[in-house]
């Protein structure tokens, strides 16, 4: 029987979780979409692109978040775009676990400009990209415990970055986890 792989790694019970969240919890809607839009574009879609070159559907979906935010499309144009290409890359990919996690990091990422709570699934599906791009898919738990742990420091590294202390208007934002 082949070994049942993870689409998302990592522990929401996890005190590292537990504190990325509280420290999302302090931040502006701006701040958390920003975020999570440039860290998937830095870290996570090169590994895609690596898996699926040419495929440029994930780097549409943070494009057409970015735009959102911005101004220059409305919400629905970037809702096809997350579903009918982003997440349709995703479902194409189950050979490729991998990419088609970071393709679904960087769904997740472009869906936070509707739903904060998706930066969660930036650290879950990130994880997921990161491990399986690094060692594969026949590993330990530990292994991959280990990795889902780096991934969520630097995740929370990149948010510290960019934090505003005593943000005035934090996001309120409903976990359900």
């Amino acid at each position: 029987m082949a070994k049942k792989i993870r689409k998302m790694l990592g522990d929401v019970n996890a005190p590292e979780v537990a504190s990325l969240m509280r420290l999302i919890d302090t931040q502006s809607k701006s701040t958390i979409c920003k975020w999570c839009i440039d860290y998937a574009e830095a870290h996570i879609l090169p590994i895609f692109e690596k898996h699926c070159p040419g495929d440029s559907r994930p780097g549409n979906a943070l494009n057409a978040a970015r735009d959102y935010l911005d101004g220059k499309v409305k919400f629905p144009v970037v809702k096809n775009i997350i579903l009918n290409e982003c997440h349709a890359a995703a479902r194409e990919l189950d050979s490729d676990p991998a990419a088609q996690a970071a393709a679904r990091a960087c769904g997740q990422s472009s869906a936070v400009v509707h739903t904060l709570s998706h930066s969660l699934g930036l650290y879950f599906y990130g994880a997921a990209a990161v491990a399986y791009d690094r060692v594969g898919t026949n590993e330990t738990a530990e292994i991959y415990d280990r990795i889902a742990r780096e991934v969520c420091a630097d995740i929370t590294a990149a948010l510290r970055t960019i934090a505003v202390e005593n943000e005035p208007n934090p996001a309120k934002i409903k976990w359900k986890c």
